[in-house]
């Protein structure tokens, strides 16, 4: 998009938003990302909330097998996402948490 983006060329993702808090204002608040890189899409990023980001996929009627799953940093950080086109905009849901490491008390598992 060219540098000069105004806030109407914004105004898909921004009207998904505001459908979105009317519809879901009752589930966990994500980190709310809107960007002139990407003007048609809404990024909805949770941080050690996996269950806020069930609940929003479940909300959006994502279907779980359409959601991905990587490991990062090495294998220290998963990351969850998943997409669904809501109100002319695609909104990305993503969720970033630890992975959980098992501890072995006493020897072997």
């Amino acid at each position: 998009m060219s540098e000069n983006v105004s806030l109407d060329d914004l105004s898909v993702p921004l009207r998904a938003l505001r459908l979105l808090a009317g519809d879901f204002g009752h589930l966990p608040a994500p980190d709310v990302h809107v960007s002139t890189i990407y003007p048609e899409q809404l990024e909805l990023t949770f941080y050690d909330d996996l269950t806020g980001f069930e609940m929003w996929r479940e909300a959006l009627r994502i279907a779980p097998d359409a959601v991905t799953c990587r490991e990062q940093g090495n294998g220290s950080t998963r990351r969850l996402r998943a997409s669904v086109d809501h109100a002319g905009a695609t909104v990305q849901l993503i969720a970033y948490a630890d992975v959980v490491t098992p501890v072995v008390v006493g020897g072997a598992a």
